[in-house]
């Protein structure tokens, strides 16, 4: 495991050496790190990671994005996830995998009273439409890491929420 230093990436280009598959899960919040904050993390970082992954040899990346997620959206949190697929998808790895997934499910050491409550609705959702609106971040992982291990169809393959539900049970 190595520590990096986000604001000075390129100085950390040895970590990114000599791996074949790059996964990120990145991300913060507009309400943690402010609008100008966000964009930095959510994309800039992002972007800048899968560049010296590819320079490092990587040649499939696994991006978790957003459903919903839009270059062309009015709103900023979906604009931004939009964005950063399609500046991971011109970086040109062999082969690209985007997850999208719909409200991710967990347990977080910070407190978010409005996500917690989200959380609980969309819990009781999920007992009856499973794959609707929401998605195990335990689900988001094995559907990662099974999408690495069978063959790719396509040079970008992108997951939305229900493709996550069914490839996160493989």
């Amino acid at each position: 495991q190595a520590v990096v230093d986000f604001e000075r990436l390129g100085e950390h280009a040895a970590a990114f050496q000599g791996h074949d598959v790059g996964f990120c899960c990145l991300g913060t919040t507009r309400a943690k790190a402010g609008a100008d904050g966000f964009v930095r993390v959510d994309r800039d970082y992002v972007a800048q990671a899968a560049e010296l992954a590819r320079a490092g040899g990587c040649k499939h990346f696994v991006l978790q994005s957003s459903q919903g997620a839009n270059a062309q959206s009015r709103f900023l949190y979906l604009r931004v996830k939009g964005e950063v697929e399609n500046l991971v998808q011109a970086v040109g790895f062999d082969r690209c995998t985007i997850l999208r997934p719909a409200v991710l499910l967990c347990k977080r050491q910070e407190s978010r009273p409005m996500e917690w409550i989200t959380q609980q609705f969309l819990g009781v959702v999920a007992q009856v439409f499973p794959t609707a609106y929401s998605v195990p971040v335990e689900t988001v992982a094995r559907a990662m890491v099974a999408s690495v291990l069978q063959p790719g169809k396509e040079k970008v393959d992108v997951l939305e929420n229900r493709a996550i539900h069914e490839l996160g049970k493989a």
